[in-house]
């Protein structure tokens, strides 16, 4: 072996040196519970070994892309590593998509093999009888569900018999994830993440996120989403910190889990925070161990973040503020600016740098609205096969977000709204987002979503879906006259409509583009 090879291995810091560096410090420590089975670090540690080279054994090797379409299990955990180990692509895909969505991410990907829970067969084979392409398909069992015809076992790849540690030459440039983004566009984009991405990001959200060894993080949101993935359960790995995994977020479950394993760390969007506040068993559990609370993906109504502040007296919450391409933390608001800094998404983190635009891509002054635009380490390198998005996307030198915000006299960013959320009625602009806060504070309102729909004199009329609390007496007529008391009579809705709920991804963003094509038409008429 020539030196410079000796000196990159020396040297190599891969997402798939991660797990086994803890497993070196720690390996008799708790790693992962899922269900009823916990894995040490080092029990982790050879689960990934064994499956790497099963995986290469099936042909998977540096560059090549594998689908993961599952809910969160340990199977997911265990590849995920072992294809880093591979320099192989992990390609995450959302379990709520159909048949010809997930067509589009194996076809546009390129995907080698994929791996689906058993429930998800059906949807995973149609989709590859749309693409003409049979791949090497493993499936990962549930109790109780018959085997799906024509997939393996993923036992196979689980239980190869070689766990020796095996060394692939990945530099910190090459891509190692790929995260389809959840977005508003008809097709979603590959946005293409490398170990030196995912590294920087871990170094973000462990300084400012306080994050330690000795915490016990609670999991529970898809793992097929950068948030859950990239800025909790694998900064917990890689500090050596317990985590125990849950297959989705049910809020009864999570109650238990707090109080069981004495969870301290827990991440949810604002929709699941308040499912637990609203949840009968909130006040019979004992979740004086939570210490770390964070919450993003969305808005955080003020009356949340002090009913929180109020209800875990000793938790410090923490607003993780970003998006997939930056892996995805940009901002971060910490606790001890909660209240004295409502609404804001906080500060640039620590490998972050962040700016406030104009539409010629220069400086605004604080207080004015633009593009939030960022520079980092964390940003994915492209859009796969998509440059044109890319050229877009990086021009000048920054990566524009579409993202509307701006900056206070002390730094603080304050996101606005996405420039396809800025409601533009009667030449004036309206922030879905201040509409969405200020009908929050109705004492009966449970959720709200605010968007613009089209409208003959308007151009767009702001429009209001709003989700009652639990036994409340509300009306249509009671919240026109609300918000025509509190908000300037240009962004009052035109029109709101009550509903028993918001559509909503696997990560809890409301699907505003739902909403508007529900709506398209209320206004045709006129």
């Amino acid at each position: 072996m020539q030196t410079e090879e000796l000196i990159r291995r020396a040297r190599a810091q891969q997402l798939g040196d991660l797990l086994r560096r803890s497993a070196a410090r720690v390996p008799n420590r708790n790693a992962l519970t899922f269900r009823d089975r916990t894995d040490t670090f080092a029990e982790l540690d050879t689960a990934v070994n064994r499956a790497a080279h099963a995986l290469a054994a099936e042909g998977v090797g540096k560059g090549d892309r594998v689908a993961l379409f599952s809910h969160n299990n340990r199977t997911f955990v265990v590849v995920r590593f072992a294809l880093a180990r591979l320099g192989a692509v992990t390609t995450p895909v959302n379990f709520m998509l159909s048949a010809p969505d997930v067509a589009y991410i194996l076809d546009h990907s390129g995907a080698k093999l994929i791996i689906a829970e058993d429930a998800l067969c059906p949807v995973a084979d149609a989709a590859m009888k749309e693409t003409g392409q049979e791949l090497p398909r493993f499936f990962i069992p549930h109790e109780g569900t018959p085997e799906p015809d024509g997939w393996r076992p993923v036992s196979e790849l689980l239980e190869h018999p070689d766990d020796s540690a095996l060394w692939v030459d990945v530099d910190a440039e090459d891509p190692i994830q790929m995260m389809y983004t959840s977005g508003t566009e008809s097709r979603p984009k590959g946005a293409l993440l490398t170990s030196g991405s995912l590294y920087s990001h871990y170094a973000t959200c462990i300084a400012d996120g306080e994050m330690r060894e000795d915490m016990v993080t609670l999991h529970c949101l898809p793992l097929f989403h950068c948030a859950q993935l990239d800025c909790f359960l694998t900064p917990a790995l890689y500090l050596g910190a317990v985590s125990i995994l849950h297959e989705k977020a049910d809020p009864a479950a999570m109650l238990e889990a707090i109080e069981t394993h004495g969870v301290t760390q827990l991440f949810c969007p604002p929709t699941v925070w308040i499912a637990l506040l609203r949840h009968p068993d909130f006040d019979t559990r004992d979740l004086s161990s939570l210490q770390l609370g964070y919450y993003g993906a969305s808005i955080m109504p003020t009356a949340i973040i002090e009913e929180l502040l109020t209800r875990l007296p000793n938790i410090r919450l923490f607003n993780f503020y970003g998006q997939t391409e930056m892996a995805p933390n940009a901002t971060i608001l910490k606790p001890h600016d909660q209240l004295r800094k409502l609404g804001s998404a906080g500060r640039p983190g620590l490998n972050v740098e962040t700016r406030v635009v104009d539409d010629d891509d220069n400086p605004v002054p604080v207080g004015e609205v633009g593009e939030i635009v960022h520079r980092s380490p964390q940003l994915i390198t492209e859009y796969y096969r998509n440059p044109e998005k890319t050229a877009e996307a990086f021009r000048n030198g920054w990566f524009h977000s579409g993202d509307l915000g701006r900056f206070d006299e002390e730094g603080y960013l304050y996101v606005v709204d996405r420039k396809k959320d800025m409601i533009k009625s009667g030449g004036e602009n309206v922030a879905s987002r201040e509409v969405e806060e200020a009908i929050f504070r109705h004492p009966d309102v449970a959720e709200v979503a605010v968007f613009g729909i089209p409208h003959p004199t308007w151009i767009e009329a702001v429009t209001a879906v709003v989700v009652p609390r639990a036994g409340a007496d509300l009306t249509v007529e009671v919240l026109n006259d609300y918000c025509r008391d509190t908000l300037s009579h240009f962004k009052a809705p035109k029109h709101i409509e009550l509903a028993q709920e918001l559509p909503k991804n696997a990560s809890g963003k409301i699907l505003k583009r739902l909403l508007r094509d529900e709506f398209a038409e209320v206004f045709s008429g006129t």
